[in-house]
């Protein structure tokens, strides 16, 4: 699964509150992907900038939705994730036993995850996050590696909260000017 692709799968609210987030927090990374999605739309970046916050949001969360967002998706959803997140990542981390650098970042990820330590970790982070944010990072950390790994896909197929639709993999986002 792709980054745009998540956000095509995610709540509408949950996007925005990336954005939100972005805007708030990180507002050069949030100048960044308006600039960039709207260019991708052939358009000006003050066209969007123009609009209202919640309307530029929402002309956001319509267009990283796209495919040719992937990268644009990826980035945000990283950034959202390391910053804003990173009590999460944080708690994943130390559940499964990989040395980070205090922040939610790792370098030594390992080939194989001990299962029983992995569904004990994912079930403590359901406990204590919101699970769409919970599905949303485990997707993402699958992403690190071509294929993701096994013990992770066995966990997601094993709960249907941290499951996406298979449509979003099949067919392409649409948006809008």
């Amino acid at each position: 699964m792709k980054a745009n692709q998540i956000f095509s799968e995610m709540k509408d609210e949950t996007a925005a509150g990336v954005f939100q987030y972005l805007r708030d927090e990180e507002r050069p990374v949030y100048g960044a992907a308006l600039s960039t999605l709207a260019t991708n739309r052939k358009l000006r970046p003050v066209f969007v900038q123009k609009k209202s916050v919640p309307d530029q949001i929402q002309w956001l969360v319509k267009n990283i939705r796209m495919n040719g967002a992937n990268e644009v998706a990826e980035n945000v959803l990283q950034i959202w994730l390391l910053k804003g997140k990173s009590k999460l990542l944080i708690s994943f981390l130390d559940g499964v036993g990989i040395e980070h650098d205090g922040e939610g970042a790792a370098e030594d990820i390992p080939d194989e995850f001990d299962a029983k330590k992995l569904q004990s970790t994912v079930d403590e982070l359901l406990k204590e996050y919101d699970a769409e944010t919970v599905k949303i990072y485990l997707h993402m950390f699958q992403m690190q590696r071509r294929g993701g790994w096994k013990e992770i896909s066995d966990v997601i197929e094993g709960n249907p909260d941290l499951q996406f639709s298979s449509t979003a993999a099949q067919e392409p986002a649409k948006a809008e000017a």
